[in-house]
């Protein structure tokens, strides 16, 4: 029988993108019919030895070039970010899966369904991409997403209140404003595709909301308190700036209190 966590190893520690992406889709298929072993008999590697493609080159947010959506060049960029964004989130579900043992069968169920949509979401901008003659790699993309995984490889509360429940839950913010700008252009198959993208995004930050509540009660941690106090400690400038989208958050399994929290202008904790 196949085993999630030699699944996980393999996608980590290769940077060959085809090979990934058909592992991801083999792993979630395998676990579907029934033939995937959840059985943690594989040691856990250090974060350190995950290892990404030469493309493309990595830089700090601050040096990224800015480019406005008006201009075709300024599209294939920002879906090339994208891609970014999406690539790096296969490794973020894959790294979650297999960094943090003993938990639920649940748990791993839920971040390799979320590692195989990240996978298509990456392989659908890809596609969409190549419409547009470009290709992932092509330009320079942002740093900062995985540096939040490093930061928090030895604790899941912190890596599940700053991937899901920070970085990834902005994505809720700024999306629909994105998918207007979209619709106003005419461009019918990026609001497509960037509708496809935040419905699944929802449910991913709701997962990730779910599994802190649940490592909370197990750790005798009062949820609301542990992550504003995990955001102040990990949130380069304190807590992230809004406005926030209450209407998807709270969907995604936030509560009133972090949003009137997130909302004030205070300080974290």
């Amino acid at each position: 029988m196949k085993n999630l966590f030699e699944f996980a190893e393999a996608c980590l520690h290769s940077a060959n993108i085809d090979e990934k992406l058909a592992l991801t889709h083999q792993a979630w298929q395998a676990l579907e019919s029934g033939e995937l072993s959840l059985i943690s008999n594989h040691p856990v590697l250090p974060i350190a030895r995950v290892i990404f493609p030469d493309k493309p080159i990595l830089l700090a947010p601050r040096n990224m070039p800015k480019r406005k959506l008006g201009a075709p060049e300024g599209v294939s960029a920002f879906f090339h970010a994208i891609a970014h964004v999406e690539f790096v989130a296969i490794y973020l579900a894959w790294d979650i899966a297999y960094r943090f043992r003993g938990m639920p069968a649940q748990f791993y169920q839920d971040w390799l369904q979320i590692a195989d949509e990240e996978a298509q979401h990456f392989e659908l901008i890809g596609t969409h991409l190549q419409a547009m003659q470009m290709n992932y790699g092509n330009l320079p993309a942002h740093s900062g997403l995985w540096d939040h995984a490093k930061d928090t490889a030895d604790d899941l509360l912190a890596r599940l209140a700053m991937v899901p429940r920070c970085m990834e839950a902005r994505g809720l913010d700024v999306t629909p404003a994105i998918i207007s700008k979209f619709k106003q252009l005419g461009d019918d198959a990026s609001v497509a595709l960037l509708n496809r993208i935040l419905t699944d995004e929802v449910g991913h930050v709701e997962r990730g909301s779910y599994w802190f509540k649940f490592v909370c009660e197990q750790q005798g941690f009062e949820a609301e308190t542990k992550y504003r106090q995990l955001i102040g400690q990990y949130y380069q400038g304190g807590k992230p700036k809004g406005p926030f989208n209450r209407e998807m958050r709270l969907i995604a399994g936030f509560s009133k209190a972090e949003l009137d929290w997130l909302e004030t202008q205070e300080p974290a904790l």
